[in-house]
């Protein structure tokens, strides 16, 4: 199994190896600000004056700032973490894709015994350590693309809206797969996007949620808590 690091582990939080500081553009060009739908948990939040389009500079290959804005599959899953405490509390956790780290922070305020947050974008892991701070919480980070490794060494994993693309969702539900044939639980949180593998999934629970993706002021999309289907 994958060792993932501790809360207390400064290593990982040293992802970006440049002259730019990430933590200070976050600090001061997004907003903190209650997540969509729950108001429990802070986030620092992109607005129309974030001018987010400076973290990519030139680089037509730079990751898109997915971890600024509030996406239905992270809210759905954190917002049945927090209303099933259960499933987390006492227990090893790893959001993986975590983005802004909103699971991963409903999983620390439901009584994890610990929780690290892994993302391949070293601005989300910049974005996930400040709002974990925001809200109190102890949060590990890890920058790295977990996909192909061997499972974690934890006791659920929580996988909120990687399911976006064809290819990505593809090699998703093989890690996935593996870690649950390895007794680790797994929970994904999506709004049934086209690339969802449904049909090896298992719905246990939906909530009407917003989703950015919908665009501001357009409501609430349905958005589901699923598990691997073992007769899949």
């Amino acid at each position: 199994m994958t060792t993932l690091p501790t809360a207390e582990s400064e290593e990982p939080r040293l992802s970006r190896r440049s002259s730019f500081d990430i933590t200070a553009f976050i600090t001061r060009n997004l907003r903190l600000q209650p997540a969509p739908a729950l108001a429990d948990i802070l986030l620092y939040t992109a607005h129309p004056a974030s001018r987010l389009s400076r973290l990519g500079g030139t680089d037509p290959d730079a990751p898109a700032p997915y971890w600024a804005y509030g996406w239905a599959g992270g809210t759905v899953l954190a917002r049945h973490v927090l209303a099933n405490p259960a499933i987390v509390c006492g227990r090893r956790v790893l959001d993986l894709g975590a983005g802004s780290g909103i699971v991963a922070i409903a999983a620390a305020k439901a009584g994890a015994a610990s929780v690290v947050a892994a993302d391949t974008d070293p601005n989300a892991i910049a974005a996930i350590a400040l709002n974990a701070d925001a809200n109190g919480v102890a949060v590990g980070v890890l920058h790295a693309d977990l996909l192909a490794e061997p499972p974690p060494d934890v006791d659920v994993v929580l996988v909120g809206d990687l399911f976006y693309e064809e290819e990505l969702a593809k090699r998703a539900l093989v890690y996935l797969t593996t870690c649950r044939a390895a007794g680790i639980d797994v929970l994904i949180g999506d709004p049934f996007r086209a690339p969802l593998p449904t049909e090896s999934l298992r719905c246990i629970a939906a909530y009407p949620v917003p989703d950015f993706g919908d665009g501001i002021g357009r409501g609430e999309t349905r958005a589901g808590v699923f598990t691997i289907d073992p007769a899949a």
